[in-house]
């Protein structure tokens, strides 16, 4: 498409059938368009090569018990306590951050968990 289409000349140094801004003739145009055609074909199964091997190596340390990702910051003993305070607005979500020593996010997420192992809503 690139070199067809946009009309643009490919030169790769280290290949000079692949230069198509020589032979600009039927010959040279088609000798530059099979080697990029395979060298396409080769850079893609490659890739699908990358992909599978790296898919193989999660699956195998999934299995093995690797957990991937940040560990989670678990939250301190005093949550359920900093909770009621908050639900009653004796205190404020910052400052329930502040004692957690956690952010928004990870609060939130606490929350949620916390709402779902107890069943209840605060």
């Amino acid at each position: 498409m690139l070199t067809k289409e946009k009309g643009i000349d490919i030169a790769v140094i280290d290949m000079p059938l692949l230069d198509t801004r020589n032979g600009k003739d039927l010959m040279g145009t088609f000798i530059a368009d099979l080697v990029l055609q395979i060298l396409s074909f080769v850079a893609q199964s490659e890739r699908e090569n990358i992909r599978k091997r790296q898919a193989e190596g999660i699956a195998a340390a999934k299995a093995k018990g690797v957990c991937f990702g940040r560990p989670a910051k678990a939250a301190p003993d005093n949550f359920d306590k900093l909770l009621k305070q908050w639900e009653k607005n004796h205190i404020s979500v910052h400052e329930v951050l502040r004692q957690c020593k956690m952010s928004e996010a990870p609060f939130y997420r606490r929350l949620r968990e916390y709402r779902l192992l107890h069943n209840k809503k605060l």
